[in-house]
């Protein structure tokens, strides 16, 4: 049975003091949240080691945001998936819309993240989704059909072991829109399909697919509430650490 988790990615917020008051915050609080339900935390590079150590003894998980398409060597500003590792991360996230966007992270580097993630021992948290304009042509799930084939189809089903899919609607990312419960389930349903056409029904079925646009307090137990939605990726809410405790909370 596929797990139901509750990621928070902090992006390029808080200072090393203010993250670890964050972190031991979520950790203290973390008691509260049903025993089924697995907390992660990405905080920046800059302080995984601090925060590591605040959730030390806890059930929360530590994640990167990001790692290389390399293993090592002349990448100046590069964070390897081993160092990243190496510093007491068990997931990282990969493919985010905003890596996407803004730093033209491609369908075929991500390849090359996901493999040496998994190699290096690394669970994934692999970001899908539209933007406004493919949602309004209608595109949307052509587009995310098209982000898990050329992504996921070069992974094997013991590799999709080590995969949690994120389905980021990009046009409610901080817009403070969010796609209906309906719409997201919709597109989730359609994720699981797809990768059910790879892996077969016994994958797709077990692969944990979170949320990742807009999600809050007012709104996650609706979303929740949905048969393919598993969870949510917490931008914004998550460096409250009440919110995101009360969207773990809301399953």
């Amino acid at each position: 049975m596929r797990k139901k988790i509750v990621a928070g990615n902090w992006k390029m917020n808080t200072i090393k003091p203010e993250g670890v008051e964050l972190a031991k915050a979520v950790a203290e609080k973390s008691a509260a949240v049903p025993e089924g339900v697995g907390l992660i935390v990405a905080p920046p590079f800059t302080h995984l080691c601090a925060v590591g150590k605040a959730l030390a003894g806890s059930r929360v998980e530590l994640s990167a945001q990001n790692c290389a398409d390399h293993v090592k060597g002349a990448y100046t500003g590069e964070v390897s998936a081993e160092m990243v590792k190496a510093v007491g991360c068990q997931w990282t996230i990969l493919g985010h819309s905003e890596r996407r966007q803004y730093y033209g992270e491609t369908d075929e580097k991500l390849v090359e993240k996901v493999k040496l993630a998994i190699e290096a021992g690394l669970g994934v948290i692999l970001c899908v989704g539209e933007n406004l304009e493919e949602r309004e042509a209608g595109k949307h799930f052509d587009v995310c059909s098209a982000q898990i084939e050329n992504v996921l189809y070069k992974f094997t089903a013991e590799d999709m072991k080590k995969v949690i899919v994120a389905y980021e609607p990009v046009w409610a990312i901080g817009t403070g829109k969010t796609a209906t419960a309906e719409q997201a389930e919709e597109i989730h349903a359609h994720i699981r399909k797809v990768l059910a056409g790879k892996f077969g029904e016994a994958v797709a079925e077990d692969t944990t697919i979170l949320y990742g646009g807009s999600c809050k307090p007012s709104n996650a137990k609706e979303l929740f509430a949905q048969k393919d939605i598993d969870g949510g990726l917490i931008g914004g809410a998550a460096l409250k650490a009440d919110d995101f405790i009360q969207i773990a909370m809301s399953f």
